[in-house]
């Protein structure tokens, strides 16, 4: 049903509602709008606008393809073939993992992205697949109904209040995770914690020919930077780091990130003639997941995306686990629409898939500043298909039959067996890792910040 326009109180009905226009919303909204119900979306905010997270993964294009974006992603993108790895640790050391060279040879590359034009296909997409998606329009409560109906009630940018009922409820408000933090189901992650400080900037010093939109990561003291290009000739530059280091930032963020970038050398060098575009932003308390991601019996609702959990930025992996189960979520919602006895089985298989890929990305991410893992990136081999496989994970392949986790296995066993031979750096990094998983850092400026 169409919303009229106007100041007084207006009633609607839905099939579904989705809270957020990212990625996650606009793909599931589409997806099931296509599948013959009737969704509204709900963003607060008005597209374009800013987001951090450029990097995708080469198998998120199949979505891209699902959707029918395929050619406007690319007409906005930069071709990513790789992910370059640099250590300081090993003595300066870089490797290149190609995706050419994954288990799956079928998808060879990725995109760099601004996410601004991104995020507003993905939107401007569902508007033009038959979604009611509204801009500017917040949701200010939410209830679920003795009748399993749940009825949200939002206030437009003029002040205009919206009363609204659906089926069910989808919420993929990324980092807010406004139900999760209303039903208080939002939980730190007690494994991980990081922070991070970024900006874009121009005149960075990129790689030649096919390697010109790669990223590049970096390892230095306090944990890893990010230089990923843009194809308007920006660069994205980020320090993902330990609390504890960002929490002395005593500086404007530009300063502290100017001074971060002089502790990695390389990364120095690359941006010596740069000029900064924009604020330079910082963000903390990211690593997160929700304790339910779905209501129990009589509350129909489902977290999808960030607004269920995120891990942390290395690997790009946000955007793809948000993208693609955000497809499997619009499988299951009609399902559960047409057979709503069926609903809490089928929930907990999708569940079960989301954490499956989040553990398998997590593993990795946990360790991803030991000294060993730099040692094992640094000086990769592939006996057992075992970087073929690592290659497959940093591609984003988790969830098709392919023997990804066999070979992610071999790794484990590579890692602790290194790990007994490096045991004094190893559990000085198990130590430090452990100290900064208990610190709230409360520098963030970003408007999620304000919510933690």
């Amino acid at each position: 049903m169409a919303l009229e326009k106007g100041n007084t109180t207006i009633n609607a009905e839905f099939d579904v509602i989705v809270i957020g226009g990212g990625p996650a919303g606009s793909t599931f909204s589409t997806l099931l709008r296509e599948k013959g119900h009737n969704v509204l979306l709900l963003e607060k905010d008005h597209h374009p606008r800013f987001h951090i997270g450029e990097s995708l993964l080469p198998m998120t294009l199949p979505i891209f393809e699902k959707l029918g974006v395929s050619e406007q992603v690319k007409e906005i993108g930069i071709l990513k073939y790789g992910a370059e790895f640099n250590s300081q640790l090993e003595n300066n050391k870089s490797e290149t993992f190609y995706f050419d060279f994954a288990l799956d040879r079928g998808h060879p590359h990725a995109y760099g992205v601004r996410r601004s034009e991104f995020d507003e296909i993905l939107f401007r997409n569902a508007i033009d697949k038959g979604v009611d998606c509204r801009e500017g329009t917040r949701v200010s409560n939410v209830v679920f109904n003795p009748d399993n109906t749940v009825t949200v009630t939002a206030i437009t940018k003029d002040g205009q209040t919206l009363q609204l009922a659906c089926q069910f409820l989808v919420d993929a408000s990324g980092r807010e995770s406004l139900l999760s933090r209303r039903k208080k189901l939002k939980k730190k992650s007690k494994k991980h914690n990081s922070a991070a400080i970024f900006g874009h900037f121009e005149n960075v010093v990129r790689r030649s020919g096919k390697d010109e939109g790669n990223i590049s990561i970096y390892w230095f003291e306090h944990g890893w930077f990010w230089m990923i290009p843009l194809k308007d000739g920006t660069m994205s530059v980020g320090a993902v780091c330990f609390p504890e280091y960002l929490k002395t930032r005593d500086c404007p963020p530009d300063d502290f990130l100017q001074h971060t970038i002089n502790m990695a050398p390389e990364v120095a060098e690359r941006m010596k003639d740069s000029t900064q575009v924009g604020e330079v932003r910082a963000t903390g308390n990211f690593t997160y997941s929700s304790s339910r991601m779905f209501g129990k019996p009589g509350e129909n609702y489902l977290l999808i995306g960030d607004a269920y959990a995120f891990i942390d930025p290395v690997f790009s992996s946000g955007v793809h686990i948000a993208m693609s189960g955000a497809v499997s979520a619009a499988e299951i919602i009609d399902a559960c629409l047409m057979k709503p006895e069926n609903s809490q089985n089928l929930l907990k298989q999708y569940k079960s898939k989301i954490d499956d890929a989040l553990k398998t990305f997590s593993w990795l991410i946990h360790r991803f500043n030991s000294p060993v893992i730099h040692k094992l990136f640094m000086a990769p081999g592939n006996n057992f298909r075992i970087q073929e496989g690592i290659i497959s994970l940093l591609a984003g392949d988790l969830y098709r039959d392919t023997p990804v986790k066999s070979r992610l296995f071999m790794f484990k066993i590579i890692y602790y067996v290194m790990c007994l031979f490096h045991f004094p750096g190893t559990l000085a990094s198990y130590r430090r890792r452990k100290r900064n998983i208990r610190i709230i850092f409360s520098g963030g400026t970003t408007a999620q910040d304000m919510l933690d």
